[in-house]
């Protein structure tokens, strides 16, 4: 539904997740199904998911990287078998790690980091700030003044974005930039071809082989034989 490339790119996530998964006993993303159930314990309470549409992110993402950074990233992600503790999990946790975490993902994939982390740390500050808006309270008639109350709200991000929240919560920010999806570059118009022209070549190759040994088994069985003996009989008559 989303394209060859971000749907290649979440199978790999998903690779990803199931793997932490399987290692930790836990899924990733455990913050948000918490939140919302919290939230539904809460009278009145809005529950809103934030984040950038995840094909916008994905689309902006493989466009940025270059044919080789894609391949990269994908044999990367392909053989992923590091072991991963609650230690470990425990330890992402302190700011110094993630910091230099994050340091080494600018310094291998500078553009994957601008689009999956400084983008959306843009678009979640501003969703937040939509969110923490005053709220005006019902008016009895024109003439009565505007009252507002503050809103509360909770905000639950990854660690890894609250710095950038922090920077960008006193800007003025739009976010019509960062949700427009640029065309597709000519490398991924060629890969896209191949990958089609392969899997299509492989799938109209299985069906040849099939339908041979089917032929060939079905011509093999002794009543077909009798059959084809028969209509030679009647064809030379």
């Amino acid at each position: 539904q989303n394209g060859v490339m971000s749907g290649l790119m979440q199978m790999l996530l998903l690779k990803v997740s199931a793997h932490i998964t399987e290692q930790l006993g836990m899924a990733p993303g455990g913050e948000f199904r918490e939140a919302f159930k919290e939230a539904s314990k809460v009278p009145f309470c809005k529950f809103h998911l934030g984040d950038r549409p995840i094909p916008v992110t994905f689309k902006r993402a493989i466009a940025a990287l270059s044919f080789w950074q894609k391949v990269k990233l994908g044999w990367g992600l392909c053989f992923l078998s590091d072991p991963i503790s609650k230690d470990d999990v425990e330890k992402c946790k302190q700011k110094d790690l993630l910091e230099q975490m994050m340091a080494e993902m600018i310094g291998e994939f500078p553009d994957l980091h601008r689009t999956i982390v400084s983008e959306r740390d843009i678009y979640l500050t501003y969703m937040l700030k939509q969110a923490a808006k005053q709220i005006e309270l019902p008016r009895a008639s024109e003439n009565e003044p505007r009252r507002y109350i503050p809103a509360v709200v909770v905000g639950v991000v990854g660690m890894g974005h609250v710095p950038g929240i922090e920077k960008n919560w006193n800007s003025d920010l739009k976010i019509q930039e960062i949700m427009s999806v640029p065309p597709p570059s000519t490398s991924s118009k060629i890969f896209k071809f191949v990958l089609k022209a392969t899997v299509f070549g492989l799938l109209g190759y299985g069906c040849y082989r099939i339908g041979h040994r089917t032929v060939q088994f079905v011509l093999s069985m002794p009543a077909a034989q009798s059959y084809l003996q028969r209509l030679t009989e009647v064809s030379q008559h």
